[in-house]
């Protein structure tokens, strides 16, 4: 990733510590940002909700945009951690896409309001840490490259080279659809049955064999 990710400068000096209470700032602050919304929701509400002072928020943190940093940074490496400890990375690359894409759409399933969050509130950002934070969505794509590049490799996929980015970027989209039209889908298909559509529809021109 071009992106580094950014440092939070902090007061404290204890890693630990540092990381412990950044986890209850994220957690409390996910709640509030889902409910509230980031402009509306203080930082001293945020405080309280984790359970400190204002003062001591701001040891950890120097700004309201910190937080939703690390709450969008949070998100994307829980996705990013789910989905790669739902896939068993043995058998042929269709094998093994059909499980991600399983896996990957019953985590937007399961993240739908944290998925939302980023998607609504990450344009609050400064332009630096937003480019982190879309290249963190990057990063989770590429697991669906290296996925497709296998089964190419293996003779399980018939798909040009040129074509791979775009097809890991088709199953971001569909998973994503779950979480934002969700409202609509439900009327007609149950998680299962939407899933299992999409990858037929996905897989119909590059499956060579199961």
């Amino acid at each position: 990733m071009s992106e580094k990710r950014k440092t939070i400068p902090s007061l404290v000096k204890d890693p630990k510590l540092i990381e412990k209470r950044r986890e209850q700032i994220i957690e409390a602050a996910v709640h509030l940002f889902i409910h509230k919304g980031f402009h509306k929701t203080t930082t001293r509400e945020i405080a309280r909700a984790s359970g400190f002072s204002i003062g001591t928020l701001y040891e950890y943190i120097e700004s309201k945009e910190d937080v939703l940093y690390l709450v969008c940074d949070a998100i994307h490496a829980e996705m990013e951690t789910r989905l790669r400890e739902a896939i068993n990375f043995s058998g042929t690359g269709l094998k093994i896409l059909k499980l991600a894409i399983r896996s990957f759409i019953r985590v937007m399933d399961q993240m739908s309001d944290r998925v939302l969050l980023i998607y609504q509130e990450s344009k609050s950002l400064p332009k630096e840490t937003l480019r982190y934070v879309l290249g963190r969505e990057e990063e989770i794509a590429q697991i669906f490259v290296e996925i497709l590049r296998k089964g190419i490799a293996d003779g399980s996929l018939r798909l040009d080279e040129k074509h791979v980015k775009l097809m890991a970027d088709n199953i971001m989209v569909l998973g994503e659809m779950w979480v934002f039209r969700r409202w609509a889908l439900h009327k007609h298909y149950t998680l299962e049955e939407y899933t299992e559509k999409q990858i037929t529809l996905l897989l119909r021109d590059i499956s060579v064999s199961d």
